[in-house]
């Protein structure tokens, strides 16, 4: 993803080549832009990486605490969700790691501690979003949820005075656990949309306002391989910009608004699931917030209001 000036591009260019990843014999790698436009794209890449992460972790979460499916199971369904539209590395690597044990044979992640680090780029794309004006929720909330799983010893005492559901034990017929698994699935896929979507659309704030004029298509074929966010979507995404550059929002195509509208009942029930029985689910939430968000109507009209009274 280098950017800066053009001349010194060119004198680097070899090398580059000589360390590139390919798809399908395309190459994955490209001009960005101006200075600072391919550090930019790498931590937004980041970012995505980040929501992505975190979806795939709910989505195990609900799948292992709600319908009690143990980690061999859930490899397998992630195995199979890895052969259709939820394709990615992720996804390929989740499956992996779900099946392996230790010398004793306890699924090694069983024994992880539920805390998870980050290095930065994550809130850096949420500091640039609020900065920009840009809705990056999904980035922002996986943040929030890294942070939350690291003050462990305070969520530990928190859970022996605060009321929260408790999931209980309980045996799903085949049809109706299946169902759900289904409703899983699509609603991941459209989260996925949004994640993307929204990391694009900040890319494109950023954009008009640091003059890089950057290429959607390019980048999303960039995205394709040696990335950690590749994924068959991405070939969505380019289709969409191949035949509407200027699109303000992915979601706004006649592709991605017609998943939205198919899978987002989809999302509000896996999301209903976490509300009334416990799991926390906080960036499918999220989810389905931007989902929902443009409508011709809000309910900040108070707020105006309010600014407006107190001056």
């Amino acid at each position: 993803m280098p950017g800066g000036d053009i001349p010194a591009q060119q004198n680097i260019e070899i090398i580059l080549k000589n360390m590139r990843a390919s798809n399908n014999s395309s190459s994955c790698l490209g001009y960005i832009g101006k200075n600072g436009s391919g550090h930019y794209l790498k931590m937004v890449h980041n970012g995505i990486e980040y929501a992505n992460m975190e979806l795939i972790a709910e989505s195990y979460f609900l799948l292992k605490n709600y319908l009690n499916i143990d980690n061999k199971e859930i490899s397998k369904i992630f195995s199979k969700w890895n052969k259709g539209k939820l394709n990615s590395y992720l996804m390929y690597i989740t499956k992996k790691i779900l099946r392996k044990k230790d010398k004793k044979g306890n699924f090694l992640l069983d024994l992880i501690l539920d805390v998870s680090e980050n290095k930065g780029t994550g809130s850096w794309m949420s500091k640039s979003a609020l900065d920009l004006n840009e809705p990056a929720t999904l980035v922002t909330s996986s943040v929030y949820s890294r942070y939350l799983s690291s003050v462990k010893s305070q969520r530990a005492e928190a859970a022996k005075l605060l009321v929260c559901p408790i999931l209980k034990k309980k045996t799903y017929k085949k049809a109706e656990k299946i169902k759900i698994i289904n409703k899983m699935e699509e609603a991941l896929y459209l989260a996925n949309i949004i994640s993307y979507s929204q990391g694009f659309s900040q890319l494109r704030r950023a954009s008009g306002i640091y003059n890089w004029n950057l290429k959607y298509e390019k980048i999303a074929k960039i995205f394709r391989s040696g990335c950690i966010i590749r994924c068959s979507l991405l070939e969505e995404i380019i289709q969409v910009y191949n035949s509407f550059p200027e699109i303000k929002n992915l979601l706004l195509s006649s592709y991605f608004s017609r998943v939205s509208n198919e899978y987002q009942q989809s999302l509000r029930d896996i999301v209903l699931i976490g509300v009334r029985k416990g799991p926390t689910l906080p960036v499918l939430s999220t989810a389905l917030s931007a989902d929902a968000s443009p409508t011709i109507m809000s309910c900040c009209s108070p707020e105006t209001a309010q600014r407006d009274y107190f001056g």
